[in-house]
């Protein structure tokens, strides 16, 4: 019986054969590699007695390096010397790939397919936030240098007098803080609707920066306010007096200059507070109404409140100011389907 952790050999019986067989088993007389000599056990070899073949046919040998310089140059360099040397070429010491491999050279580019662009959101743009932060600033300054004139102005507006003059004349610095909040108003809106876009209609544009677009949509508003002015201007000085022209203008001026007081937190909780976009229509609506209500009662008051006419009241508006607001709406939205980019 053989033993599991020995091997016997078995001498050839024919000296001229390079190999034997015995017992259906193929015998190499010369095995050269590991490969014959496990050709030469049994089927049933364990890995004990195959490690054991293994030992028994090849024994280790010491490892003797050549001590010759290396030969391989440069074209028009000198033969190799030794790697003790210390003034020995850069590519003797180091080649490609270890100068590849090696941490220390390894450079900071990355190769690969590029990921999607972050889309551009008002909460992470500096430059936006230092402008509403500064806009907030210069608003609480100017309320609190004109609110006098500005409580006189709220005061007389339910106020429903016998003549028609209920404004105090103003004064330059009352004038350049209605135009200021009235530039704001158009500045809030503009963010409104920069951001009604980026949700709703497109991420990407073909201009080359998205200050672009808010500055189109801020000189929009501005050119809507200016036209609307214009044709109660032109329609007033039609039907009613000078006086009452007049009157109305500021009345105009005052609300658009409070709708954007209004907006204004709006704005805020938008852009820093993360703030649903069901909830940032629902309040953009109530004030849309409300300073409509507004515009509404006061027209009344100045122009129809002697005649009765709610009727002509109601024309008159919709004439003036609910079809102009529809048809500035629908140039808003191609605007932003203009400068968007289709895939």
């Amino acid at each position: 019986m053989i033993p599991q952790d020995s091997i016997t050999h078995v001498e050839p019986t024919i000296e001229s054969s390079t190999t034997i067989v015995t017992d259906s088993v193929v015998r190499h007389t010369t095995p050269r590699t590991p490969y014959q000599v496990l050709r030469t056990l049994p089927r049933d070899a364990t890995p004990a007695q195959q490690d054991s073949a293994i030992q028994a046919t090849f024994q280790p040998a010491e490892i003797r390096y050549s001590s010759q310089p290396d030969t391989l140059h440069l074209p028009g360099h000198g033969k190799g010397v030794k790697l003790t040397e210390v003034d020995i070429p850069i590519y003797y010491e180091k080649t490609f790939f270890a100068k590849s491999l090696d941490p220390a050279d390894r450079t900071a580019t990355l190769y690969g397919m590029p990921g999607d662009p972050v889309p551009y959101t008002l909460r992470t743009d500096n430059a936006m936030t230092s402008l509403l932060l500064a806009s907030f600033v210069l608003t609480l300054l100017l309320l609190g240098s004109t609110h006098r004139f500005f409580f006189h102005q709220l005061k007389g507006f339910f106020y429903v007098p016998r003549t028609d003059d209920t404004f105090m004349p103003e004064t330059s610095t009352e004038l350049r803080a209605q135009f200021f909040l009235l530039a704001q108003t158009c500045l809030l809106m503009a963010i409104l609707q920069f951001d009604y876009t980026q949700k709703f209609i497109g991420e990407t544009f073909i201009l080359e920066s998205d200050y672009m677009l808010i500055g189109i949509y801020f000189l929009m508003f501005i050119g809507y306010f200016a036209v609307r002015s214009l044709l109660y201007s032109i329609v007033n000085n039609v039907f009613f007096d000078n006086k009452r022209n007049i009157l109305w203008q500021k009345t105009l001026l005052l609300i658009t200059s409070l709708e954007g007081v209004a907006l204004f937190p709006l704005v805020l909780l938008m852009v820093f507070f993360n703030l649903s976009t069901q909830n940032v229509i629902l309040y953009f609506t109530i004030v849309l109404v409300f300073t409509k209500i507004l515009t509404f009662y006061k027209c009344y008051v100045i122009f129809f409140r002697r005649f009765g006419g709610i009727l002509q009241n109601i024309l008159y508006l919709c004439t003036l100011e609910i079809i102009p607001i529809a048809v500035f709406w629908s140039l808003l939205v191609l605007t932003g389907n203009f400068y968007k980019i289709n895939y």
